[in-house]
């Protein structure tokens, strides 16, 4: 059996909004012809939990050393920033595709409040870089015994 469609003249047209908006995108916010892409900071993928006495931040960074990294606290922002140097010289019209990502990157996101600042731990292993800011004891959550009468 088959259904009818109702015709409407008009239901497929684009906006001339949305037909700026999707050339735009792809011609500047996506690049998809672009050789050499600098690193950025959507490129910095984040990752933010809470513990119950610690709010835990870990951020990948693939191909980066420990001394080409800066992590900063400043009131609430926590901000992570570096740089990523290319090693090896190879002439560009050598390349077949090059994806690798190279330059300076920041991100900043941020914390909630009622952390210590200064007693921040961070390790970085197998390009995880980890992040641990302990609770202030005001904020760690409480447990109240219950009396009965």
């Amino acid at each position: 059996m088959s259904s009818l469609i109702r015709w409407q003249p008009f239901g497929g047209s684009v906006s001339l909004r949305d037909a700026m908006d999707r050339l735009f995108e792809d011609s500047f916010v996506q690049p998809r012809w672009s050789w050499v892409v600098p690193m950025t900071a959507a490129s910095l993928a984040i990752d933010m939990y809470e513990t119950k006495d610690d709010v835990v931040v870990k951020a990948a960074l693939p191909g980066i050393k420990p001394e080409q990294v800066e992590v900063t606290i400043t009131g609430n922002t926590l901000t992570i920033s570096g740089e990523s140097k290319e090693e090896s010289e190879v002439k560009e019209r050598d390349y077949i595709r090059k994806e690798h990502r190279y330059g300076s990157f920041a991100r900043s996101v941020t914390l909630p409040s009622g952390l210590k600042a200064d007693k921040a731990e961070a390790t970085f292993e197998n390009g995880v870089l980890t992040l641990k800011v302990p609770k202030a004891e005001e904020v760690k959550p409480k447990s109240i015994k219950i009396k009965s009468k």
